[in-house]
């Protein structure tokens, strides 16, 4: 079989997919997300795409293709599922539903991506394994990789048939709360309780959040006390911030360094773990018009465009000043769940349209 007809073979792509399934990559496990990096290599050869590989702070980065392209596909290969999540979600079909960890999130995407560069030599891809913790190693990766390229194009998971134009703004901050520690039953008046304060906090990052804007501010880790009879002399808290603009984060993050923790004896500091700009409409615009032009051309009529809330590594290059378009993976939903999952059919379909909008922005940089 040929390349470009394995390339347009579902039954071939199903079994790449199955593959990289099959070989678990959570995030925070070098061992396996290496492993999984070796079968993604091992589907490149087989399509005939070069590859190569580096090491960044012991995660994998791999780079597929002309690494002088214009066009740049993004990718990860590591998964929020821990490892021996296999065992209980394993890989499995049910009618054109493809089951298992990450099979959504974002696999489906690497097989999409290396079967489209298998039929055009127009495009480099490169691939982190550190996207679901937030990129903190990789941003510098994928932004050193963006620079001068005509187009980035994300092959995140598509928001169900619709292609991602926007996505909010992702920031993590932690506050951290410095109080006085005391015995909790001879002389607890004598402590500054930094939980009380991390509960006073808490609810002023909560009224952050602003409805009408869509900006949320969602508090998800905590942690305070040393011992059950003592009063807590430090505490954090960590809050998830979405916002659509820059402004909005600012406004949040002010706002955060502000709260008072209401109790005497007891401060606050507020540190930003991660953060991904807010990727806005106008980045995606032209790319999302050449997509739309192209899938109407494919026969795969009408592509909507959605904004998301969201991030990706899209955001970082769309903050660069690069037109960037996401969500051209697979199509299916759930995912980060037990129940995820990725229509079969829509592997080649997907495939089709990448490398078709690859050889569209190819043309128009020519001409």
């Amino acid at each position: 079989m040929t390349v470009e007809a394995a390339s347009a073979d579902p039954g071939f792509m199903v079994a790449h997919l199955e593959s990289l399934v099959r070989s678990e990559s959570p995030s925070n496990d070098p061992a396996l997300l290496h492993r999984c990096a070796d079968v993604v290599e091992s589907v490149a050869e087989s399509l005939g795409v070069t590859h190569a590989r580096e090491e960044v702070d012991g995660t994998p980065v791999l780079r597929l293709g002309d690494s002088e392209a214009p066009v740049l596909l993004l990718g990860h290969l590591d998964t929020v599922h821990a490892a021996g999540s296999l065992d209980l979600n394993p890989w499995r079909m049910d009618g054109d539903r493809l089951y298992g960890p990450g099979t959504l999130d974002m696999k489906a995407g690497l097989v999409i991506g290396m079967h489209a560069m298998a039929t055009t030599g127009c495009a480099s891809f490169l691939i982190t394994a550190d996207e679901e913790l937030g990129s903190r190693i990789s941003r510098k990766v994928v932004e050193r990789a963006a620079s001068n390229r005509r187009a980035v194009l994300v092959l995140e998971p598509g928001a169900g048939g619709a292609l991602k134009v926007a996505r909010k703004g992702v920031a993590r901050l932690t506050a951290s709360l410095r109080g006085v520690a005391s015995h909790a039953g001879l002389d607890p008046h004598r402590g500054a309780n930094a939980l009380v304060g991390m509960a006073a906090i808490t609810l002023a990052a909560v009224a952050l959040a602003d409805p009408i804007r869509e900006t949320t501010v969602t508090p998800t880790l905590a942690s305070a006390g040393t011992t059950v009879n003592t009063v807590p002399d430090s505490a954090s808290v960590t809050f998830d911030v979405r916002t659509w603009s820059e402004a909005e984060l600012s406004r949040v993050q002010l706002g955060l360094e502000s709260a008072d923790p209401r109790v005497p004896g007891v401060f606050s500091s507020v540190a930003m773990d991660s953060y991904r700009p807010a990727f806005e409409a106008s980045a995606s615009a032209q790319l999302y018009e050449q997509a739309r032009v192209v899938a109407f051309h494919l026969g795969q009529g009408q592509v909507e465009g959605r904004a998301v809330g969201g991030g990706s590594d899209g955001n970082f290059t769309a903050a660069m000043g690069i037109p960037t378009l996401d969500g051209l993976g697979g199509i299916g939903e759930g995912p980060h769940t037990a129940g995820e999952w990725v229509s079969a059919g829509s592997l080649p379909m997907r495939a089709r349209l990448l490398s078709a909008l690859i050889a569209a922005i190819v043309a128009s940089t020519v001409s």
